[in-house]
């Protein structure tokens, strides 16, 4: 399996919900259209609302994957 090249890494462990969603979101508005951003997230609702709000906003999640206590989730920008 191929590794997914990243462009920018967002570690957002222990950022409440929904500050996790906002700081992701301006993170996504200053990058190109089509550059991949890593997002570190919390178990729980975290991974669950920056996901799904991800999705609302139009982008695309190539992956999400559980490391030991949290969550990397991989997003590409439309």
């Amino acid at each position: 399996m191929t590794e997914i090249k990243t462009n920018q890494t967002l570690d957002l462990r222990n950022t409440p919900c929904p500050m996790n969603f906002v700081k992701t979101k301006l993170k996504l508005e200053e990058m190109n259209e089509g550059e991949v951003l890593e997002v570190l997230l919390d178990d729980g609702d975290p991974i669950t609302n920056v996901t799904a709000s991800i999705k609302e906003e139009g982008h695309q999640i190539l992956k999400v994957e559980q490391i030991k206590n949290y969550w990397k989730l991989i997003v590409k920008k439309i």
